[in-house]
């Protein structure tokens, strides 16, 4: 209770019931997430069209290489293989083009200045694009996954699924980290960003074992290719999933590239907050990063 004095008496004012402090940080946090998911999960559903450019077309060009294996006679083992990796090239492309270029779209589009005036954390916005962008690829995976199961009658022979589930969800949680952290630097150089997604497609398709076991590729490559969570990630599902043929390709033990995960989703995450933290640094004292055009 408050007490105004005037000239003449006191009086006093009751507070006002109708008068809160607002949201709390955590509120604000997770209306942007859902505010930022929302648009890309409804803009899948408006223009169906690019359900087939980014479903049906990447479905071919893994039943590409599935044919690979097929026409010589390898065992359904091996297809299953490349099947789970053409499945997680999906998520690759999509941290690659809707993560880590999106903050400079935006910039060239105009909203960048708006996302660092909103009254929220970055990091929320880009969790939000992240969410977003998971709905699509979840399902250009599945459809991967299930299709070519189907069409070449390969079977699993998973015991854990709850670890498989478990690898599976900390692989995207350091995958997105990592698309945090590239969203970031891509922005920070501007037009070189076009030549930095084109130039991390296919090398991470080639060194991270998508259609091969990475262990293929010798202990030192396949070490330096680590620090890309699908690398450690595709192949620890791949023990799960095929327990018999990984056996003469496993690269480490589930538990070890389990735990290499956690630490790359924990350390991506923090370098990831501290790069958004140094680019509005930068955007309030040089008050160039919102120019289009750089």
């Amino acid at each position: 209770m408050s007490v105004i004095l005037d000239k003449h008496t006191a009086v006093e004012r009751q507070p006002n019931p109708r008068r809160g402090k607002g949201p709390s940080a955590f509120t604000i946090f997770w209306r942007s997430v859902i505010g930022r998911a929302y648009p890309r999960i409804i803009g899948t559903q408006r223009e169906l069209s690019w359900l087939f450019f980014d479903i049906f077309l990447p479905f071919m060009a893994t039943m590409s290489y599935v044919l690979v294996y097929e026409a010589i006679g390898a065992p359904a083992s091996y297809k299953g293989l490349v099947l789970v990796g053409g499945a997680m090239t999906a998520f690759w492309l999509n941290v690659l083009w809707s993560m880590a270029m999106q903050l400079y779209w935006d910039k060239e589009q105009g909203n960048l200045q708006l996302y660092m005036l909103a009254p929220t954390s970055r990091m929320a916005i880009l969790t939000g694009m992240a969410l977003g962008g998971l709905f699509a690829t979840t399902i250009r995976a599945a459809i991967i996954l299930i299709g070519g199961s189907l069409i070449f009658g390969i079977r699993y022979q998973a015991t854990n699924w709850f670890a498989l589930v478990g690898i599976f969800f900390l692989s995207l949680i350091a995958l997105y980290g990592m698309g945090m952290l590239l969203s970031s630097i891509f922005l920070v150089y501007g037009r070189g960003a076009w030549q930095m997604t084109a130039a991390l497609q296919e090398p991470v398709f080639f060194v991270s074992g998508f259609h091969f076991p990475v262990k293929a590729l010798g202990t030192v490559v396949a070490t330096g290719a680590s620090v890309v969570p699908l690398t450690l990630g595709l192949d620890a599902m791949r023990q799960l999933l095929f327990p018999e043929m990984m056996q003469q390709f496993q690269f480490l033990s589930v538990g070890t590239e389990a735990a290499i995960l956690a630490g790359l989703a924990l350390g991506f995450g923090l370098v990831a907050r501290w790069a958004l933290l140094r680019m509005e640094r930068k955007s309030r004292q040089d008050g160039r990063l919102t120019e289009r055009g750089n």
